[in-house]
């Protein structure tokens, strides 16, 4: 069902999806869209008809290309199923086929209301069309196709007009010419259609096609190498017939020789247009470059301010999350949440400690952190859990008596109010842990033998109560 289409109900076609979740094919949205004012999805009616939103209109602009979805239906496995057809690929492919597949049935091109598979089209133009005939502007004689000769000089022998054949050919080229064509590339399936003049390009009919597009000048100079030869051998031969070569046979000569110099003339003109229509899409392509060009320009500056807006969100929040948490009494109360986890990722060394956040012994105080290592540090490494306390860099620092002389209690509060672990320090005046910052943090200093992991770890207290404990400073 995701293959299939939610309005046509056939495989998808460029798929597009809708911000409902729906799939299109391309053509059927523009359809649904041009045909109908605020078109809704019909599969969210059916589904369910009363919970309707916005995101259930329609619009194109609204919808957005499904690249994965095109990709899996273009390598799904599917077979023709034209009656006697045994082709069998992937679907990529299938369009293709369906243009070539030989017992597909076509109505015939002339309109005589015949319709043939299209491997027996050919026999049906030459035996059976009773609209494939060519009417002569100057004798007004019809020519059936059957009398029409593989080669353009034979053509001009059927017409009865021969004293105007050359004008006869000239005037119908754009038809007749191109209808010998298809009839020789149909005789004979793998050669060009121009291979009487020396072309000696092979392959199948699709390739013979491209060839024939893109050969166009090539063609053209073998028709004139051609048409050289033709005038130097008439030429040879009436010198050498010296008057004996009957006339009628030197005038048809030489009105095929005109024939070829006014094909020649008309493939030039064809060559000129074509030059003249790629210089324009030239241009054009250059012009929709400058713009791509322009718009990846802007979409990389939206992207630059967006990053530079994304930033600045990011240091809003993480300010507003500090100004939440920090306190400015010297009072702090540190929720560590996940304690079994970061227990081992502390023994296993993926993680060393943890800070806390900042906080301040007043308004315009100290800038101070906890730091706890839960699998101990130093003299307490796997045995206690360590507790230091840390003065930060602050923005009052100047202002403030140094070094810092504040008592400092630990607190890790028992969650059932019974027995709390309190330990308290005066600081050593002598130590770079108690000075004025240099850095942003200096030295920890505190109780590496805070508490025993023993009794952290104790059922018959609740220091650690739905794997979450509580770490309280008190700055006197």
């Amino acid at each position: 069902q995701k293959y299939l289409c939610s309005n046509c109900n056939n495989i998808l076609k460029k798929a597009l999806q809708t911000l409902c979740g729906h799939r299109y094919c391309s053509a059927c949205l523009a359809w649904i869209v041009r045909n109908n004012k605020n078109a809704i999805c019909q599969k969210c009616k059916e589904e369910d008809p009363n919970t309707l939103s916005e995101e259930s209109l329609l619009a194109e602009e609204r919808a957005f290309g499904d690249a994965a979805i095109n990709k899996e239906i273009s390598e799904l496995r599917v077979h023709c199923v034209t009656l006697g057809c045994s082709w069998s690929g992937i679907m990529k492919d299938f369009e293709e086929h369906q243009s070539l597949c030989e017992y597909a049935l076509i109505p015939c091109h002339t309109g005589c209301g015949h319709v043939v598979m299209r491997r027996k089209l050919a026999d049906h133009l030459e035996n059976g069309c009773v609209n494939n005939v060519t009417v002569c502007q100057q004798c007004q004689c019809s020519l059936a196709s059957s009398e029409y000769q593989p080669g353009l000089q034979l053509l001009v022998k059927t017409c009865p007009s021969t004293r105007n054949s050359f004008q006869l050919v000239f005037d119908y080229f754009p038809c007749i010419f191109f209808q010998q064509s298809h009839s020789t590339s149909s005789a004979n399936k793998d050669g060009c259609c121009f291979s009487e003049v020396g072309c000696a390009f092979r392959g199948s009919k699709e390739k013979i096609k491209e060839h024939e597009k893109s050969a166009v000048g090539a063609h053209m100079l073998l028709l004139l190498q051609h048409m050289r030869q033709l005038k130097g051998t008439l030429c040879s031969a009436a010198k050498a017939a010296q008057g004996f070569t009957p006339q009628p046979e030197l005038n048809l000569n030489k009105n095929k020789l005109h024939v070829f110099e006014n094909i020649v003339a008309v493939l030039n003109k064809e060559v000129e247009s074509s030059n003249l229509e790629i210089l324009a899409f030239r241009r054009q392509s250059e012009l929709d470059q400058n713009i791509i060009r322009g718009l990846e320009l802007k979409i990389a500056e939206l992207h630059r301010c967006l990053t530079q807006k994304d930033a600045g969100l990011s240091s809003l929040h993480k300010s507003l999350l500090f100004s939440e948490q920090a306190s400015y009494d010297g009072i702090f109360l540190w929720k560590i949440t996940d304690v079994g986890r970061k227990l081992q990722d502390s023994v296993t060394g993926r993680t060393v400690g943890l800070y806390s956040p900042a906080f301040y012994t007043a308004k315009y105080g100290y800038k101070v952190c906890l730091r706890v290592y839960l699998n101990g540090d130093g003299t307490g490494k796997g045995t206690h859990m360590s507790l230091f306390f840390v003065v930060m860099k602050g923005d009052y620092d100047a202002l403030l008596p140094w070094p810092f002389r504040h008592k400092v209690t630990f607190m890790l509060l028992d969650q059932n109010n019974r027995e709390h672990i309190i330990d308290a320090f005066r600081p050593d005046l002598t130590s770079a842990s108690f000075q004025r910052p240099v850095n942003d943090m200096n030295v920890a200093s505190g109780c590496p033998m805070f508490l025993p992991l023993s009794k952290l770890q104790s059922p018959k207290h609740a220091y650690v109560k739905e794997d979450t404990l509580f770490l309280k400073c008190i700055i006197e």
